[in-house]
């Protein structure tokens, strides 16, 4: 019996094409999309709020940068929006002197096919951080969608003013932040 082994070959390749991620991508080149994330994650993040960006685009500092950290749960409905739950420290002091979680959040999140995207933050009425307050993130999903990378490229808050006094919100309410939150799938009975 002669085989032909190009053609086995060939088929392999075929099928080990069909099942790879480049397949799964559509030949657009990504295989991302707002519903990669859905169910709960878990985040945490670390960084400095420094100061309010005044009217004039620079950043006035506040007479000393506070320091933040915090715990987050977000879950995430696969079709761009969540909701949050989360405990923070701004400080050394717990946030808004809130020692619970704060369930006063939801927002929007957009996941490119490129598995870059966004997270825009809200806080609504009745938590330790007044509504209004907003903190936008580009993200990166990665880990086969279980794992969230972001920076914050957007804080806003409702009040306060600079050490120079160049800068008061209102109207300047854009804070200078320098913030990372990692998140991931929280995975229950072994499950995603």
């Amino acid at each position: 019996m002669n085989f032909n082994h190009s053609g086995i070959a060939s088929a392999t390749a075929v099928a080990l094409f069909a099942f790879s991620g480049a397949a799964y991508a559509g030949g657009g080149g990504g295989h991302c999309s707002n519903e990669t994330l859905r169910g709960p994650f878990g985040f945490i993040g670390h960084g400095e709020i420094l100061g309010l960006i005044g009217s004039d685009g620079k950043l006035h500092p506040y007479a000393a940068p506070s320091i933040l950290d915090d715990v987050a749960l977000v879950t995430f409905d696969g079709v761009g929006h969540f909701s949050r739950t989360d405990f923070g420290m701004i400080g050394g002091l717990p946030k808004g002197g809130q020692v619970t979680f704060n369930p006063s959040q939801m927002g929007a999140y957009t996941v490119n096919a490129d598995c870059t995207g966004t997270m825009k933050i809200i806080y609504t009425a009745g938590g330790a951080v007044p509504a209004g307050v907003e903190t936008d993130l580009n993200i990166v999903v990665a880990a086969d969608g279980t794992l969230i990378e972001s920076v914050v490229y957007r804080a806003v808050t409702v009040g306060g003013s600079s050490a120079d006094g160049k800068a008061t919100c209102p109207p300047d309410c854009e804070q200078g932040v320098q913030e990372s939150f990692e998140g991931k799938k929280v995975m229950v009975f072994g499950f995603r």
